[in-house]
């Protein structure tokens, strides 16, 4: 796992976007207007994190959230949520976490963090702004935002980082309009209080179904079933004090198949074999698998709760049928409720989409301090779910987005360094 909450589909390859063609480094563009600021849309951690890198830079950053608060979607995390990096590989740039958070930080502490972190660098935060489309401004110069309340705001430059988790994804399963029954995505999932003594069924098997399925059990559900298509990688979230997350930065250079083979014995050692269980071993590689949008599943509890009966693994959902679920397998179950971990998508054809900057699955083409070629001055951060850590990753793209934006400062001064300097 990254650092939020899921690898589901609609994810794509982790370096997809770094080996995509059609980019043009920021610095190798035209000048843009010294009078605009950049405009940063999103409050989470990347947006916080592009925006202090800006500053660094002595540009101004402006940021644009549509909720009252910093992180908003942090805050509707499910309750046991606890990062999956390590706390010292999941800080911004610029504050460190603090030590009492552990080291695996809680959904709160992210939360406070967030906020401190804002606080902390004096960042430029506009909230209750909601921005609803970008385009070239008229002059061809820098960027119009449409925003709440029919604003338009002109910025030399825009990243955007709304967030990989944006938009919460259910599957159109046949039969799902009419079943009666309670049918809920995981975002909506807080805790186990409701499900009590009820019999539930988890639809998705990446980090948040996994964890949400043994939070039912400890919460004293009755019966939890968790539905797989695919047999996922599980892997420790820490063996013997070495974070998973160090091996994945180890890794994440490497060629795939050769990471796929290191991989293979390693998940022998270290993980049992769940075949038994209804969870055999993946047929495919663990870097294979990443590179095609599944981040491996860090145990957290599922493996002991798969052994020992507490979680029952069943077929896919195929659909829904007479007040029933039907499986993959034949099977119909008729639970007291469903909760479908079913991932996420990023929302960004509305916002972009008419600019062509984004690929058949809805991700942006580039991502980081690479600009479409045909949207010079257009950066996107957070679409991506490296094995290596999201937050880490973000962290290190906006320090590159910030000195692409400001350009070279020495040399030819024709790069966007001239974008709004802070005073002094």
């Amino acid at each position: 796992m990254a650092d939020s909450t899921d690898s589901t589909a609609g994810a794509d390859s982790t370096d997809s976007a770094d080996s995509a063609p059609a980019a043009t480094p920021a610095a190798d563009q035209a000048a843009v207007p010294t009078d605009r600021p950049v405009y940063v849309v999103g409050g989470g951690p990347g947006g916080l994190a592009a925006a202090y890198a800006l500053r660094a830079q002595g540009l101004r950053a402006v940021v644009l959230e549509k909720s009252d608060r910093v992180g908003a979607s942090w805050r509707r995390h499910y309750d046991r949520l606890h990062l999956h990096t390590t706390r010292r590989l999941s800080a911004l740039p610029g504050l460190p976490m603090p030590r009492r958070f552990g080291r695996w930080v809680s959904r709160d502490n992210v939360v406070r963090y967030l906020e401190k972190y804002a606080e902390h660098h004096e960042l430029e935060i506009v909230t209750g702004v909601e921005v609803s489309r970008i385009e070239r401004s008229p002059d061809g110069t820098g960027w119009l935002l449409h925003a709440t309340g029919g604003r338009e705001l002109t910025g030399a430059a825009v990243v955007v980082a709304t967030g990989y988790n944006h938009t919460p994804r259910v599957p159109d399963w046949p039969g799902r309009d009419t079943y009666t029954g309670e049918l809920l995505h995981a975002g909506e999932y807080r805790n186990a209080k409701p499900y009590a003594g009820r019999d539930v069924l988890v639809v998705g098997v990446g980090n948040t179904g996994a964890e949400i399925a043994v939070d039912l059990v400890e919460g004293g559900a009755s019966r939890v079933r968790l539905s797989v298509r695919t047999a996922p990688h599980i892997v420790r979230r820490s063996t013997a004090g070495w974070a998973a997350q160090y091996t994945g930065v180890l890794v994440r250079r490497l060629p795939v198949g050769l990471v796929d083979r290191l991989a293979k014995p390693m998940a022998r050692l270290s993980v049992p074999d769940l075949s038994a269980h209804g969870l055999p071993r993946p047929d495919t590689g663990l870097y294979s698998r990443v590179t095609a949008g599944a981040i491996p599943v860090q145990d957290v509890g599922l493996i002991d709760a798969v052994r020992k009966g507490q979680v029952e693994i069943v077929a896919a959902v195929d659909g829904f049928e007479d007040g029933k679920v039907a499986l993959a397998d034949g099977s119909r179950v008729s639970p007291d409720a469903v909760v479908a971990a079913t991932g996420y998508v990023r929302a960004l054809e509305d916002l972009v989409g008419h600019l062509d900057v984004l690929d058949a699955r809805g991700k942006p083409v580039v991502h980081g301090a690479r600009c479409p070629a045909n949207a010079p001055g257009l950066f996107f951060s957070g679409y991506v779910n490296p094995i290596s850590g999201m937050l880490r990753e973000l962290s290190i793209d906006a320090v590159k987005i910030a000195k692409a934006v400001a350009g070279k400062r020495a040399g030819t001064g024709t790069g966007a360094g001239q974008v709004s300097r802070l005073p002094g």
